[in-house]
């Protein structure tokens, strides 16, 4: 028991099993943390109303719900809702002129698009539905949301493993040698570089064991992470957690309890960044939201 205690008690972490009885207190804060997750999943805009992801190709895309839509947006969308021209200037949107289209709450005919990368995308709603441009990589797609959409209408809630402080892991950041950003590939299978203030260290049951989190050093992390539970009783592509920034000594929680699906769960049409083969951990994290749904 000591030669497992002595690594954990270096680097200040739990050891599963070994933990004291819960804190109701914790405990309710966890209740409440999951319940605020709950609301802004149902809000309007939010994951549950992701109905379609288009990719856009150069010059002009005729957009609609019409068989002659060449970017097909799902019913009761306008047969032609408009037109998106991609150019080297980027986005531009030309509505159809029987439509209203509304930006900001004003009705528009022409108007450049920002998108997601620098800041909040243009947002162009029509009905209980919008869309808007992101871009991934080189490429332009329309992302469509629905807030009538089913899965909205019919969520019930999430699944979650009991609550334990087992799972309250406190770990290090340590500088990275190889340098201060990691390859990250998305759900469509493009593969970026994101920053990364250094590496997480921690020890489970006695084990060490680390991941590679996401941010500016001082700030606060996001992790996509993997386990053995992936494709069992959580999904398949791993799941996300996110830190406070960590202290002056380097130390931040990990609060598995926390570990949230990728909005890939609830929709086929989200751009889900995947985890990195460091970040696989070889153990199962039985913390934190389970799998939802049966489509993934």
């Amino acid at each position: 028991m000591l030669t497992r205690l002595i690594p954990a008690l270096l680097l200040g972490t739990l050891i599963l099993g070994c933990s004291d009885q819960p804190d109701p207190a914790y405990l309710a804060d966890l209740d409440q943390w999951h319940a605020e997750r709950v609301e802004r999943l149902q809000a309007e805009d939010g994951w549950l109303t992701l109905v379609g992801l288009n990719k856009l190709h150069t010059g002009s895309n005729s957009v609609g719900s019409g068989q002659d839509a060449e970017v097909k947006l799902p019913a009761p969308a306008p047969a032609i809702l408009g037109i998106i021209v991609i150019d080297e200037e980027g986005p531009r949107f030309v509505t159809a002129g029987e439509v209203e289209v509304t930006l900001d709450g004003e009705p528009i005919i022409e108007t450049p698009l920002a998108t997601d990368m620098a800041g909040p995308a243009s947002i162009l709603r029509f009905g209980a539905m919008s869309c808007y441009v992101i871009k991934r990589g080189d490429d332009y797609f329309l992302r469509v949301k629905d807030n009538d959409s089913e899965v909205r209408r019919t969520f019930t809630g999430i699944d979650r493993f009991p609550s334990t402080h087992d799972w309250r892991v406190k770990a290090r950041l340590e500088p990275r040698d190889e340098g201060n950003t990691v390859a990250i590939t998305n759900a469509l299978g493009q593969v970026e570089e994101s920053a990364t203030p250094g590496k997480l260290v921690f020890v489970i049951d006695g084990q060490r064991h680390s991941l590679i989190p996401l941010g500016e050093p001082g700030k606060p992390l996001f992790i996509v992470f993997g386990d053995q539970t992936n494709g069992l009783s959580t999904y398949g592509g791993g799941r996300f957690l996110s830190t406070d920034a960590p202290d002056e000594d380097g130390v931040v929680y990990l609060d598995f309890n926390k570990a949230t699906n990728p909005p890939c769960v609830f929709t086929p049409h989200a751009t889900c960044p995947l985890p990195p083969a460091e970040n696989r951990l070889p153990l199962a994290v039985e913390a934190g939201e389970k799998m939802w749904g049966a489509m993934h």
